[in-house]
């Protein structure tokens, strides 16, 4: 059985899927871009640090509607636009975790939904 989750503090889906979905004890979050949440446009800072730190505090407003924090993920996926940003996506991405990082994968894509910069999804363990 699995279970729908929607927050309104992170932005609403664009397509058909969910923000999450929770099947058993795990919490599988969508790819999740700094958008706005009430014109539901991109938001484009020119500084992907900033870009990040929106997309890891919608991520977490995800997981808590889920039940779960940062420290209950396991896997992320994180997408960009363009690999010279890597060292800036990682640390934001760094400081949202306590201790013990969960498995990655990053990769740049050609293009990412809305053109944005940054694009990431996360796997969680409800324990």
């Amino acid at each position: 059985m699995k279970k729908v989750i929607n927050t309104p503090k992170a932005p609403a889906p664009i397509g058909p899927y969910n923000q999450a979905i929770v099947v058993g004890d795990t919490v599988y979050v969508s790819g999740t871009i700094a958008m706005d949440l009430q014109s539901k446009q991109l938001i484009k800072t020119n500084n992907i640090k900033e870009e990040t730190r929106i997309v890891m505090d919608y991520i977490g407003e995800i997981l808590k509607a889920a039940g779960c924090t940062f420290d209950n993920v396991v896997k992320t996926n994180i997408f960009l636009l363009d690999m010279n940003n890597f060292v800036h996506v990682n640390e934001v991405y760094a400081s949202y975790f306590k201790s013990d990082f969960p498995s990655r994968a990053t990769i740049q894509a050609a293009r990412l939904p809305k053109d944005a910069n940054v694009e990431i999804s996360v796997v969680a363990k409800i324990f």
